[in-house]
């Protein structure tokens, strides 16, 4: 009877099976750092076989060539590879110093940028340009190199932020502290992006709220944001009236129309207004669960507005369908789980607070770009990390993965992993230094207990 019994005992579930695999694998020193590196490479080379698909044809079309923009693309990334690469290596005290230099050169660059803009809207300049300078709404150029103020914005007020709200510690908790330096150069910094760029002025607000939510801030902190973050919202959808950013004095407000063409209906909405979100559902719906085939997309035939950079999305689910759109949820998801798992694992504040941030930034930007393409949240312009082609966004999202990797190489257990059994001195070489030892916590002897302790060994 006992052997029956034995025989008929169900068998574990499936999910009861993994579930102890899963938990074991997490367990691992180095899991953080494997699941970034899987989460973000994945998703560089999701992103650079549909910019391929999604730019070949117009590509072909203009310059006979189809590899054209890709080659651009592939160039970019091998840049933000380097990018990584170098951000791993450097440690905390040196991105700590860092922060200041590049938060400064991105505020000198946005205001070249909005400089320029301001002078060509009020007519002292024909054209966005002086001498080998110039402005195209959110890029700036010198000569023929072309980049993106607002990106490095944001990389130099996650390092800039960190460092300062680190050495403030426990004070944070007055006003006083957060109102000298941080929020003064929040609200230039708001001023200066949200002047060309509503999007990344909101990424800039969701990278803030990271970087004070990890901190600890009380939640009447993040009232007075929100308060704040809708007045300016507001501030600068009045001034798109007035000729700020890609507004024109006497147009329509094309800000003010995304928020209520976004309210409305299709079947209500103007067609030239709404023609880029019909063309992505339009996108979505031919897509259905698995897609017309890598390649086979027909609304990238110049139907879709910015197929390869804002609307990219659009062209994901037209030819790999929900399958490649869930595909694309799930790793943004994992590299969100990852970066907040670094950030609840690292010792040091500094280390917390950028990871934190970074997080916030990218899981942000994922949100508000997939939001605009289905129609959920207003288009506000923003490229898909990791997923959308362009240069800046590229190259500095993968600096600021390359700091996420050097801080989940930091974490203890990882550390002292990587400690006991340290790789060949070709590879800490080719790929990163070893991390330093986390401190021990074993508390410091008191000259009197000291004494006593070698009087009883005596």
């Amino acid at each position: 009877m006992a052997e029956d019994r034995t025989q008929q005992a169900p068998r574990p579930s499936l999910s009861r099976q993994l579930l102890p695999a899963v938990h074991g694998l997490l367990a691992r020193p180095l899991s953080s750092y494997y699941l970034l590196l899987a989460s973000s490479g994945l998703l560089l080379l999701i992103g650079l076989t549909m910019v391929f698909s999604a730019t070949s044809v117009k590509a072909f079309a203009e310059n006979g060539n189809a590899f054209s923009a890709i080659a651009n693309q592939a160039v970019f990334a091998l840049l933000g590879l380097f990018a990584f690469w170098v951000c791993q290596r450097l440690p905390a005290g040196t991105l700590r110093d860092l922060g200041t230099f590049v938060l400064g050169a991105a505020i000198v660059l946005l205001c070249i940028l909005d400089l320029l803009g301001a002078l060509n809207s009020v007519g002292v300049l024909g054209k966005p340009q002086i001498g080998p300078v110039r402005a195209d709404l959110l890029w700036l150029y010198f000569g023929p190199i072309g980049l993106q103020p607002a990106e490095f914005a944001k990389l130099g007020m996650v390092l800039w932020g960190a460092d300062v709200i680190a050495r403030k510690g426990p004070a944070l908790g007055h006003w006083r502290e957060l109102s000298r330096p941080l929020f003064p150069v929040v609200g230039l910094l708001f001023v200066l992006v949200g002047y060309n760029d509503l999007g990344s002025m909101l990424v800039l607000l969701a990278l803030i709220v990271g970087l004070l939510w990890a901190a600890g801030v009380r939640l009447r902190v993040f009232a007075a944001l929100g308060v704040l973050g809708l007045a300016g919202i507001s501030l600068l959808i009045a001034a798109a009236s007035g000729g700020a950013g890609s507004g024109r004095e006497g147009e329509a407000n094309y800000r003010l129309a995304r928020l209520t063409d976004f309210l409305k209906p299709l079947d209500q909405c103007d067609l030239d207004a709404c023609y880029q979100i019909i063309q992505a559902r339009s996108a979505i719906f031919e897509g259905g669960w698995f897609g017309v085939g890598l390649g086979k997309s027909a609304l990238k035939w110049n139907w879709l507005p910015q197929a390869d950079n804002d609307f990219i999305y659009a062209v994901v689910a037209e030819e790999l369908g929900v399958v490649g759109c869930a595909v694309v949820l799930a790793l943004f998801s994992v590299l969100a789980y990852t970066g907040f798992r670094i950030a609840r694992r690292s010792q040091d504040p500094f280390r917390r607070l950028a990871a934190a941030a970074i997080t916030t930034w990218l899981v942000a930007q994922a949100v508000i770009n997939i939001g605009g393409v289905t129609g959920m949240l207003p288009i506000t312009g923003l490229p898909l990390p990791f997923i959308s082609a362009g240069g800046s966004a590229l190259v500095v999202t993968m600096a600021a993965v390359g700091m996420l990797a050097s801080f989940a190489r930091a974490e203890p257990q990882a550390s002292l992993a990587l400690n006991a059994r340290p790789p060949a001195r070709w590879v800490r070489l080719v790929w990163a230094p070893l991390p330093p030892l986390p401190p021990s916590r074993r508390p410091k002897p008191t000259p009197a207990k000291a004494k006593a302790g070698a009087e009883g060994r005596r």
